[in-house]
């Protein structure tokens, strides 16, 4: 992918104003951020308005941004980290942005209901029954006609996998960007079969075209009574 389509838009510019002011590790990340993570097309997929939740939100940068994207959203981002949960409010209080941050126990979903809740690279921290007992957690808080929205690594092409896997043992296990000691990269098909046994329509899309990255999405609606 061309630098030029990796370049934040109006909203993501917006998103990284926002922290501005904070201490340079945290700006440095943030941008990283934006440049390695595909945001748009993870943040087209939540719906236009409604009560977004993003568990393991981190510093906030993809919550203020899918805020920032659609004034009808109101976005609550969980994270089981304090530090950067601090960082996260204070970098989107006074903006007017309709974005709130809490701190959360590890596996907690909030109560609903939610128009959707998605998860940005943060499931893959979990052994995989854990991914699926707290996307079960998900669904159950999710309003009648909401989505699951899950932003992962796939297990596909290897080598994309290998390289990936090998950053994120130094961000995880030798810098300690983010807490976790193992990862589990469940396959997008097996997660989607997971979403299905609970009654959601899963859509599997690869988002990764010119990066190093595997990425992949993975949205499941709850079909709508009488739709």
């Amino acid at each position: 992918m061309s630098s030029r389509r990796r370049r934040p838009d109006a909203a993501g510019r917006a998103a990284l104003r926002l922290f501005a002011d904070a201490p340079l590790g945290v700006r440095a990340h943030v941008h990283g951020r934006w440049w390695s993570a595909p945001f748009a097309p993870v943040v087209a997929a939540l719906p236009a308005a409604g009560r977004v939740l993003e568990v393991g939100c981190g510093h906030g940068l993809f919550s203020a941004y899918a805020a920032l994207t659609s004034p009808g959203r109101t976005v609550v981002g969980v994270d089981i980290d304090p530090a950067k949960i601090a960082h996260a409010q204070a970098a989107t209080r006074g903006s007017g942005t309709a974005v709130s941050f809490t701190v959360e126990p590890s596996g907690a979903v909030p109560a609903g209901p939610w128009a959707a809740v998605v998860f940005v690279d943060v499931l893959y921290l979990l052994p995989a029954q854990e991914q699926r007992r707290l996307l079960r957690e998900a669904v159950h808080a999710l309003a009648p006609d909401g989505v699951v929205v899950v932003k992962e690594m796939d297990t596909r092409p290897r080598w994309k996998a290998r390289w990936n896997t090998w950053q994120e043992t130094v961000s995880v296990k030798v810098l300690g960007l983010t807490a976790g000691s193992a990862f589990d990269f469940v396959e997008p098909r097996v997660m989607a079969g997971w979403l299905s046994e609970l009654g959601l329509t899963p859509r599997l899309q690869r988002i990764d075209r010119g990066r190093l990255h595997p990425h992949h999405l993975l949205i499941a609606h709850r079909p709508q009574v009488g739709g």
